[in-house]
Protein backbone atom coordinates (compact mmCIF):
# COMPACT_ATOMS: atom_id res chain seq x y z
CA UNK A 1 0.00 0.00 0.00
CA UNK A 2 1.01 3.60 -0.97
CA UNK A 3 0.55 6.03 1.61
CA UNK A 4 0.00 9.85 1.92
CA UNK A 5 0.44 11.14 4.76
CA UNK A 6 0.00 15.49 5.27
CA UNK A 7 1.96 16.69 8.34
CA UNK A 8 3.86 13.75 8.97
CA UNK A 9 6.69 15.90 10.53
CA UNK A 10 4.16 16.71 13.24
CA UNK A 11 3.42 15.35 16.86
CA UNK A 12 1.26 12.15 16.00
CA UNK A 13 2.04 12.03 12.30
CA UNK A 14 5.85 11.78 12.73
CA UNK A 15 4.76 9.12 15.62
CA UNK A 16 2.61 7.56 12.79
CA UNK A 17 4.65 6.92 9.92
CA UNK A 18 7.49 5.35 12.48
CA UNK A 19 4.28 3.08 13.78
CA UNK A 20 3.04 2.38 9.90
CA UNK A 21 7.06 1.51 8.69
CA UNK A 22 7.73 -0.65 12.16
CA UNK A 23 4.74 -2.96 11.89
CA UNK A 24 3.86 -2.94 8.00
CA UNK A 25 7.06 -3.24 6.12
CA UNK A 26 5.37 -3.37 2.69
CA UNK A 27 4.05 0.15 3.19
CA UNK A 28 5.31 2.93 1.49
CA UNK A 29 5.08 6.64 2.81
CA UNK A 30 5.74 9.63 1.73
CA UNK A 31 5.48 12.52 4.11
CA UNK A 32 4.00 15.82 2.90
CA UNK A 33 4.43 18.65 5.13
CA UNK A 34 4.96 22.35 4.84
CA UNK A 35 7.24 22.28 8.05
CA UNK A 36 5.83 25.33 9.51
CA UNK A 37 6.73 25.44 13.31
CA UNK A 38 5.65 22.58 14.76
CA UNK A 39 6.67 20.22 11.57
CA UNK A 40 10.26 19.38 12.88
CA UNK A 41 11.85 16.69 10.74
CA UNK A 42 14.02 16.13 14.08
CA UNK A 43 11.31 14.08 15.25
CA UNK A 44 11.57 11.84 11.97
CA UNK A 45 15.40 11.68 11.94
CA UNK A 46 15.64 7.82 12.80
CA UNK A 47 14.22 7.09 9.65
CA UNK A 48 15.70 9.71 6.89
CA UNK A 49 17.06 6.98 5.40
CA UNK A 50 14.17 3.89 5.47
CA UNK A 51 13.72 2.48 1.74
CA UNK A 52 9.78 3.03 2.24
CA UNK A 53 9.98 6.48 3.31
CA UNK A 54 9.66 9.68 1.32
CA UNK A 55 9.35 13.00 2.23
CA UNK A 56 7.88 16.02 0.11
CA UNK A 57 7.80 19.81 1.12
CA UNK A 58 4.51 21.21 0.67
CA UNK A 59 1.64 22.96 1.45
CA UNK A 60 -1.90 21.22 1.75
CA UNK A 61 -2.95 24.73 0.11
CA UNK A 62 -1.35 24.61 -2.96
CA UNK A 63 -3.39 22.18 -6.06
CA UNK A 64 0.02 22.22 -7.76
CA UNK A 65 2.14 20.28 -5.20
CA UNK A 66 -0.37 18.09 -4.52
CA UNK A 67 -0.27 16.64 -7.64
CA UNK A 68 2.34 14.57 -5.52
CA UNK A 69 -0.68 12.78 -4.29
CA UNK A 70 -0.97 10.67 -7.74
CA UNK A 71 -0.62 6.84 -7.42
CA UNK A 72 -1.29 6.76 -3.78
CA UNK A 73 -3.84 4.10 -2.55
CA UNK A 74 -4.89 6.38 0.85
CA UNK A 75 -4.19 10.02 2.01
CA UNK A 76 -4.29 10.20 6.30
CA UNK A 77 -4.70 14.04 6.93
CA UNK A 78 -2.65 15.38 10.07
CA UNK A 79 -1.87 18.72 8.38
CA UNK A 80 -3.66 21.77 10.89
CA UNK A 81 -2.66 24.06 12.56
CA UNK A 82 -3.76 22.77 16.38
CA UNK A 83 -3.37 25.09 18.90
CA UNK A 84 -6.20 27.18 20.83
CA UNK A 85 -3.86 30.22 22.03
CA UNK A 86 -2.45 30.78 18.98
CA UNK A 87 -5.99 30.34 16.96
CA UNK A 88 -7.45 33.14 19.55
CA UNK A 89 -4.42 35.65 18.72
CA UNK A 90 -4.69 35.10 14.81
CA UNK A 91 -7.13 32.67 13.17
CA UNK A 92 -6.45 33.42 9.73
CA UNK A 93 -3.56 30.65 9.48
CA UNK A 94 -6.38 28.31 10.71
CA UNK A 95 -8.79 29.15 8.33
CA UNK A 96 -6.59 28.89 5.64
CA UNK A 97 -4.96 25.41 6.67
CA UNK A 98 -7.68 23.70 7.99
CA UNK A 99 -10.18 24.78 5.73
CA UNK A 100 -9.29 25.06 2.60
CA UNK A 101 -6.20 23.04 2.84
CA UNK A 102 -8.75 20.25 3.59
CA UNK A 103 -10.96 21.32 0.84
CA UNK A 104 -7.93 21.48 -1.81
CA UNK A 105 -6.28 18.08 -0.18
CA UNK A 106 -10.14 16.37 -1.02
CA UNK A 107 -10.92 17.70 -3.76
CA UNK A 108 -6.92 16.21 -5.06
CA UNK A 109 -7.87 12.76 -3.65
CA UNK A 110 -10.71 12.79 -5.43
CA UNK A 111 -9.10 13.65 -8.99
CA UNK A 112 -6.10 10.61 -8.05
CA UNK A 113 -9.07 8.22 -7.60
CA UNK A 114 -7.82 7.38 -4.04
CA UNK A 115 -9.13 4.30 -2.21
CA UNK A 116 -9.74 6.47 1.01
CA UNK A 117 -9.28 9.11 2.49
CA UNK A 118 -8.93 9.63 6.61
CA UNK A 119 -9.14 12.62 8.59
CA UNK A 120 -7.76 13.53 11.83
CA UNK A 121 -10.21 15.37 13.77
CA UNK A 122 -10.36 16.33 17.35
CA UNK A 123 -12.70 15.72 20.03
CA UNK A 124 -12.85 20.04 20.58
CA UNK A 125 -15.38 20.00 17.73
CA UNK A 126 -17.71 19.15 19.76
CA UNK A 127 -16.91 21.62 22.50
CA UNK A 128 -17.24 21.66 26.60
CA UNK A 129 -18.41 18.60 28.37
CA UNK A 130 -20.94 18.89 31.13
CA UNK A 131 -20.21 16.86 34.46
CA UNK A 132 -20.96 13.36 33.89
CA UNK A 133 -21.81 13.23 30.60
CA UNK A 134 -19.68 11.99 27.69
CA UNK A 135 -19.33 13.10 23.67
CA UNK A 136 -20.17 10.20 21.49
CA UNK A 137 -19.73 10.57 17.44
CA UNK A 138 -23.38 11.43 17.40
CA UNK A 139 -22.80 14.49 19.80
CA UNK A 140 -23.70 17.89 18.12
CA UNK A 141 -20.44 20.09 17.27
CA UNK A 142 -20.20 23.15 19.37
CA UNK A 143 -17.24 23.91 18.97
CA UNK A 144 -16.30 27.14 21.60
CA UNK A 145 -12.40 28.07 19.98
CA UNK A 146 -11.17 29.12 16.44
CA UNK A 147 -9.15 26.46 16.39
CA UNK A 148 -12.13 23.79 17.04
CA UNK A 149 -14.37 25.71 14.80
CA UNK A 150 -11.93 25.00 11.70
CA UNK A 151 -11.53 21.56 12.60
CA UNK A 152 -15.62 21.30 12.64
CA UNK A 153 -15.55 23.01 9.18
CA UNK A 154 -13.19 20.28 7.95
CA UNK A 155 -15.42 17.71 9.03
CA UNK A 156 -18.10 18.82 7.18
CA UNK A 157 -16.33 19.38 4.54
CA UNK A 158 -14.95 15.46 4.69
CA UNK A 159 -18.54 14.63 4.68
CA UNK A 160 -19.61 16.42 1.94
CA UNK A 161 -16.98 14.54 -0.12
CA UNK A 162 -18.10 11.80 0.90
CA UNK A 163 -21.77 11.85 0.41
CA UNK A 164 -22.06 13.74 -3.12
CA UNK A 165 -18.98 12.37 -4.62
CA UNK A 166 -19.02 8.99 -2.99
CA UNK A 167 -15.42 9.04 -1.77
CA UNK A 168 -14.26 6.91 0.90
CA UNK A 169 -13.39 9.14 3.81
CA UNK A 170 -13.55 7.67 7.63
CA UNK A 171 -12.81 10.41 10.46
CA UNK A 172 -11.12 9.88 13.71
CA UNK A 173 -11.55 12.33 16.93
CA UNK A 174 -9.17 11.98 19.23
CA UNK A 175 -8.91 13.17 22.92
CA UNK A 176 -5.53 15.30 23.88
CA UNK A 177 -2.46 13.25 23.17
CA UNK A 178 0.71 13.34 24.88
CA UNK A 179 4.02 11.50 24.41
CA UNK A 180 7.53 12.03 22.47
CA UNK A 181 7.98 14.32 20.02
CA UNK A 182 4.95 17.22 21.24
CA UNK A 183 6.15 20.41 20.51
CA UNK A 184 6.46 21.93 24.14
CA UNK A 185 3.65 24.75 23.58
CA UNK A 186 0.92 22.11 24.78
CA UNK A 187 0.52 21.73 28.43
CA UNK A 188 2.25 18.28 29.09
CA UNK A 189 5.51 18.78 27.23
CA UNK A 190 5.46 22.33 28.04
CA UNK A 191 5.29 21.81 32.18
CA UNK A 192 8.15 18.76 31.56
CA UNK A 193 10.41 20.86 29.57
CA UNK A 194 9.96 24.00 32.23
CA UNK A 195 10.46 22.00 35.38
CA UNK A 196 13.47 20.13 34.20
CA UNK A 197 15.11 24.24 33.84
CA UNK A 198 13.49 24.83 37.07
CA UNK A 199 11.33 27.68 35.28
CA UNK A 200 7.55 28.92 36.40
CA UNK A 201 4.80 27.13 35.35
CA UNK A 202 2.12 28.38 34.04
CA UNK A 203 -1.43 26.90 34.99
CA UNK A 204 -4.22 28.65 33.38
CA UNK A 205 -7.05 30.00 35.99
CA UNK A 206 -7.62 27.50 38.56
CA UNK A 207 -6.25 24.57 37.49
CA UNK A 208 -9.17 22.43 36.87
CA UNK A 209 -10.26 22.42 33.51
CA UNK A 210 -10.62 18.73 32.77
CA UNK A 211 -9.17 16.83 29.95
CA UNK A 212 -8.74 13.19 28.71
CA UNK A 213 -5.57 12.04 28.28
CA UNK A 214 -4.46 9.36 25.24
CA UNK A 215 -0.64 8.04 24.77
CA UNK A 216 0.78 8.74 21.11
CA UNK A 217 1.04 5.39 21.12
CA UNK A 218 -2.19 4.07 21.36
CA UNK A 219 -4.05 6.87 19.45
CA UNK A 220 -1.61 5.90 16.59
CA UNK A 221 -2.73 1.81 16.84
CA UNK A 222 -6.44 3.38 16.75
CA UNK A 223 -5.99 5.42 13.59
CA UNK A 224 -4.51 2.10 11.93
CA UNK A 225 -7.61 0.49 13.18
CA UNK A 226 -9.85 3.21 11.16
CA UNK A 227 -7.60 3.07 8.32
CA UNK A 228 -7.62 -0.50 7.83
CA UNK A 229 -11.19 -1.92 9.02
CA UNK A 230 -13.28 1.44 9.91
CA UNK A 231 -16.54 1.62 7.83
CA UNK A 232 -17.31 4.31 5.20
CA UNK A 233 -18.05 7.89 6.16
CA UNK A 234 -18.13 7.34 9.58
CA UNK A 235 -16.77 9.17 12.58
CA UNK A 236 -14.57 7.35 15.39
CA UNK A 237 -13.91 9.01 18.90
CA UNK A 238 -10.40 7.86 20.29
CA UNK A 239 -9.76 7.95 24.18
CA UNK A 240 -8.15 5.86 27.41
CA UNK A 241 -11.12 6.70 29.79
CA UNK A 242 -8.12 8.99 31.51
CA UNK A 243 -9.44 12.30 32.72
CA UNK A 244 -7.14 14.36 34.76
CA UNK A 245 -7.64 18.07 35.90
CA UNK A 246 -4.50 19.78 34.52
CA UNK A 247 -3.74 21.17 37.90
CA UNK A 248 -3.53 16.75 38.77
CA UNK A 249 -1.03 16.66 35.53
CA UNK A 250 0.87 19.28 36.99
CA UNK A 251 1.74 17.73 40.11
CA UNK A 252 2.19 14.28 38.79
CA UNK A 253 4.80 15.55 36.54
CA UNK A 254 6.30 17.99 39.38
CA UNK A 255 6.60 14.35 41.22
CA UNK A 256 8.03 12.33 38.46
CA UNK A 257 10.68 14.78 38.08
CA UNK A 258 11.10 15.53 41.99
CA UNK A 259 10.86 19.20 41.25
CA UNK A 260 8.70 21.61 43.59
CA UNK A 261 5.33 22.62 43.44
CA UNK A 262 6.09 26.09 44.17
CA UNK A 263 6.84 26.21 40.85
CA UNK A 264 3.49 26.30 39.33
CA UNK A 265 2.46 29.96 38.73
CA UNK A 266 -1.32 30.43 38.02
CA UNK A 267 -2.06 33.04 35.17
CA UNK A 268 -5.17 34.30 34.04
CA UNK A 269 -7.09 32.09 32.16
CA UNK A 270 -7.27 32.10 28.10
CA UNK A 271 -11.37 33.02 26.58
CA UNK A 272 -13.34 30.51 26.03
CA UNK A 273 -11.61 27.95 27.80
CA UNK A 274 -13.42 25.05 27.47
CA UNK A 275 -14.27 23.01 30.85
CA UNK A 276 -14.47 19.74 30.15
CA UNK A 277 -13.49 16.92 27.27
CA UNK A 278 -14.49 13.55 28.27
CA UNK A 279 -15.09 10.92 25.31
CA UNK A 280 -17.05 7.65 24.82
CA UNK A 281 -14.90 5.12 22.70
CA UNK A 282 -17.50 2.76 22.93
CA UNK A 283 -17.92 2.23 19.16
CA UNK A 284 -14.08 1.74 18.12
CA UNK A 285 -13.59 -0.63 21.01
CA UNK A 286 -17.17 -2.46 19.87
CA UNK A 287 -16.33 -2.02 15.82
CA UNK A 288 -12.48 -2.60 15.75
CA UNK A 289 -11.60 -4.22 18.49
CA UNK A 290 -8.94 -1.35 19.78
CA UNK A 291 -8.02 -1.07 23.41
CA UNK A 292 -5.09 1.08 24.63
CA UNK A 293 -2.29 -0.49 25.86
CA UNK A 294 -1.18 1.97 28.25
CA UNK A 295 -2.42 3.92 31.26
CA UNK A 296 -2.16 7.07 32.22
CA UNK A 297 0.55 6.30 34.87
CA UNK A 298 2.87 4.18 32.94
CA UNK A 299 2.06 6.78 29.69
CA UNK A 300 3.19 9.48 31.36
CA UNK A 301 6.41 8.00 32.84
CA UNK A 302 7.43 7.22 29.30
CA UNK A 303 6.70 10.41 28.59
CA UNK A 304 9.08 12.44 31.14
CA UNK A 305 11.91 9.82 30.20
CA UNK A 306 11.44 10.45 26.50
CA UNK A 307 12.09 14.12 27.77
CA UNK A 308 14.88 14.16 29.99
CA UNK A 309 16.51 11.88 27.16
CA UNK A 310 16.44 13.80 24.79
CA UNK A 311 17.71 17.03 25.53
CA UNK A 312 19.15 18.14 22.61
CA UNK A 313 15.87 17.97 20.85
CA UNK A 314 13.82 20.36 23.29
CA UNK A 315 16.57 22.29 22.96
CA UNK A 316 16.69 23.13 18.93
CA UNK A 317 12.64 22.92 19.89
CA UNK A 318 12.67 25.92 22.19
CA UNK A 319 14.35 28.77 20.31
CA UNK A 320 13.87 31.56 18.57
CA UNK A 321 10.46 31.95 17.54
CA UNK A 322 8.91 29.46 20.07
CA UNK A 323 10.76 32.21 22.99
CA UNK A 324 9.14 34.73 21.22
CA UNK A 325 5.55 33.05 21.31
CA UNK A 326 6.16 32.09 24.70
CA UNK A 327 6.26 35.27 25.72
CA UNK A 328 3.43 36.67 24.16
CA UNK A 329 1.08 33.90 25.75
CA UNK A 330 2.46 33.70 29.34
CA UNK A 331 4.71 36.67 30.13
CA UNK A 332 1.86 39.09 31.08
CA UNK A 333 -0.12 37.24 33.07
Amino acid sequence: MRLFVTGGAGFIGSNFIRHLLSNFPDYKVINFDKLTYAGNLDNLRDIDDHPNYQFIRGDICDRDALEAVAGADVVINFAAESHVDRSIENAADFIETNILGSQTLLDASRAAGVSRFVQISTDEVMGSCTEHSYFTEDSPMQPNSPYAASKAAAEHLVRAAHVTFGLDVVTTRASNNYGPYQFPEKLIPLMITNAMEDKPLPVYGDGKNVRDWLYVGDCCKAIEAVLHRGRAGEVYNISSRAEKTNIEIVHTLLDLLGKPHSLIKFVTDRPGHDRRYATDPTKIERELGWQPEESFMSGIEKTVNWYRDNAEWVARTRSGAYLEYYERTYGGR
